[in-house]
């Protein structure tokens, strides 16, 4: 019974990955309530539990989509919410980031300078890539790293839960360059920083972005054995 648990628990951890493209299936409410009481049996210090997540319903969503397509046609500069990436990149991750941009635009067709095809791969991004469910994430700004570490605690259970019974997923962080108008639009208080959405569902199986599969640094890449 134990190797079988372990095997069901590596399966779902190892067939995660970022689904760029779902089908319309809906989920149900039910299991996607599950989904959230399973993410939040994630640790975190002293129990503090910070996360503060919201599921977009249908009227919610169009209204928050149709605001968003306006922003992406606004040519006025946007401000990250969080700054996710450091100002210039270094080895090794300037390599990685780049191979796996190279990887997933090579796939959808969209060659280096293909400007609308960037945009189009935007605007799906802001559409949750057409998943059945939408989720965004958000965390009181006055907490410190600890709390976003455990935030980060809850959005992997999240996703490994939902591999588990059969969903795909992607976590999104581009909503934290649109965190003004997913402000307004869902009426998030100046006291919670928007960090970043969830699309939930069931793979396009068809869809080219779905063959992707970014590469992993083997474990001695990134592992000192101390004695």
């Amino acid at each position: 019974m134990a190797a079988l648990a372990a095997e069901a628990v590596e399966k779902a951890i190892t067939g995660r990955r970022a689904v760029r493209a779902f089908l319309p299936d809906p989920v149900e409410p039910a299991l996607v309530r599950r989904l959230i009481e399973l993410a939040a049996q994630a640790p975190s210090g002293t129990n503090m539990q910070p996360w503060r997540l919201r599921v977009l319903g249908p009227r919610s969503r169009a209204k928050l989509e149709k605001a968003l397509a306006a922003a992406l046609d606004d040519p006025s500069p946007r401000e990250e919410e969080y700054r996710y990436y450091p100002a210039t990149f270094r080895e090794p991750y300037l390599s990685r980031r780049r191979k796996v941009g190279w990887d997933l635009y090579g796939l959808l067709g969209v060659a280096k300078g293909d400007h609308a095809g960037m945009r189009r791969q935007t605007a799906a991004n802001l559409r949750f890539f057409g998943a059945p469910v939408a989720l965004m994430l958000t965390v009181d700004r006055d907490l410190e790293i600890g709390s976003w570490l455990d935030l980060g605690a809850f959005v992997q259970t999240m996703l490994v839960a939902a591999q588990g019974h059969g969903l795909d997923s992607c976590p999104q962080a581009i909503f934290a360059s649109f965190h003004g108008v997913v402000r307004r639009e869902l009426a998030i208080p100046e006291n919670e920083v928007v960090v970043c959405g969830i699309a939930l569902g069931k793979a396009d199986p068809d869809a080219p972005a779905n063959r992707l599969v970014p590469e992993r640094e083997p474990v001695e890449g990134f592992t000192s054995w101390l004695d």
